[in-house]
């Protein structure tokens, strides 16, 4: 019929064609998940407690920095496979200049310098400081996260529950107090009451005030005489450095069943490495009940 428009028109089949290739398109964009966020492969850690976590969990050569107390045997207990690595300061300018895709830090590290990081536009991320099971489980997967790793954190998290779970604790709970230089006492709250707890002790040094610690009278530990006294690295030992640490050799405390050197790095920091230390307190809490058990006979 004259005038009247074709059956087939290539042009509108060849819109039709792109149409329905424009709608596939489109339905596979919104069907396809969001891209993964890029494994920061350039990361600085400026915290004793970072460092370790980030040494069980990043890849090779994924850390390029630790802070400076990394290799310090007393303050960590991965100061060994912390050797090699370049430290840090924890200052704002050297940390830039190493080029981080990512920089890792304590909830107290310097404000100034998470501020001027943040403003030259360097991830930051903070870590509270873990005391509780739960608190420092909480930072191993979240180091796993921010590293992405997390298929390696929860590595390390079952061997931390195993860990936690093969610990033989003492029957009966004994009685026992971390007392440092000046008579500080640890409280319930602190780590090292943690790592009391774990290990099957009560902690005398508790009650009002004392959650988290503070100054207790040498007078009052005496009379509370528990069955150990957890003292410095150095106590009975060496003179001391200082008056404060003489306390630990004051006579008084010569009558109390005590231990020293059995404070180091590994009750530094809320990570998988302070399960030794409640293990071997756990074995000493073992013995003392032991004892007090042949005392009977």
């Amino acid at each position: 019929m004259r005038g009247s428009v074709p059956r087939s028109d290539p042009q509108r089949r060849a819109r039709g064609t792109l149409l329905r290739a424009l709608l596939c398109v489109a339905a596979v964009c919104v069907a396809a998940p969001a891209p993964a966020r890029d494994r920061p492969m350039r990361v600085v850690s400026m915290n004793v407690c970072t460092d370790q976590l980030a040494l069980l969990i990043a890849a090779p050569r994924q850390v390029v920095s630790l802070s400076h107390f990394a290799t310090d045997p007393q303050m960590s207990a991965l100061a060994e496979q912390a050797r090699g690595y370049a430290q840090n300061h924890g200052r704002a300018e050297e940390i830039y200049l190493m080029a981080p895709d990512l920089v890792l830090a304590d909830v107290w590290s310097s404000p100034a310098t998470m501020a001027m990081l943040r403003r030259l536009g360097v991830p930051v991320e903070q870590f509270p400081p873990g005391v509780s099971v739960e608190e420092i489980r909480g930072r191993i997967t979240r180091m796993g996260e921010v590293l992405g790793r997390e298929a390696r954190a929860a590595e390390v998290l079952a061997g931390f529950d195993a860990a936690l779970a093969a610990i033989v604790r003492p029957a009966r709970r004994p009685r026992a107090a971390v007392y440092g230089a000046g008579g500080y006492g640890y409280g319930p709250a602190t780590l090292e009451g943690q790592i009391l707890s774990l290990a099957g002790f009560d902690n005398v040094v508790s009650g009002p005030g004392l959650e988290w610690g503070g100054r207790m009278a040498l007078e009052r530990l005496v009379m509370e005489a528990p069955d150990l006294v957890i003292a410095g690295a150095d106590a009975g030992v060496t003179g001391g450095h200082s008056r404060a640490q003489e306390l630990l050799l004051h006579p008084a405390l010569a009558g109390l069943p005590r231990v020293a050197r059995l404070r180091d790095a590994r009750w530094v920091c809320g990570t998988p490495q302070m399960l030794g230390a409640v293990a071997d307190l756990a074995a000493i809490g073992r013995q003392i009940e032991s004892d007090k058990e042949k005392a009977k006979q």
